[in-house]
């Protein structure tokens, strides 16, 4: 004899993610192999790297920088490196490749 399928009334709910996953509570620097870098005179603060970083690791500080042209910022970027992956996406995605990656050094 062969049952019947259910319903989709009838199915349990499935596939919810009540906690996702983060590397807010992970610290994952340690397999990281490349790590950015970001020049800050190069800088244009596009907010680009910024919005693309998967991670959220890139921070946009109320901190003044003036780069040695002359020209002053009221915020600067700069890197969380205790959850940043070292994915490289930044870097990409900087028009003015103002992010390098570099080898990781421990």
């Amino acid at each position: 004899m062969s049952k019947s399928l259910p319903s989709w009334r009838e199915l349990p709910i499935g596939a919810v993610i009540l906690q996702p996953g983060s590397t807010v509570r992970y610290k994952t620097h340690e397999w990281r192999t490349l790590r950015p870098v970001i020049n800050q005179d190069k800088c244009i603060r596009c907010r680009l790297c910024w919005a693309y970083c998967p991670e959220g690791t890139i921070l946009e500080l109320d901190k003044p920088y003036t780069t040695k042209a002359g020209k002053v910022y009221n915020i600067t970027y700069e890197v969380n490196y205790d959850y940043c992956k070292g994915c490289g996406v930044c870097a990409y995605e900087c028009p003015v490749k103002a992010i390098e990656m570099v080898p990781e050094v421990r």
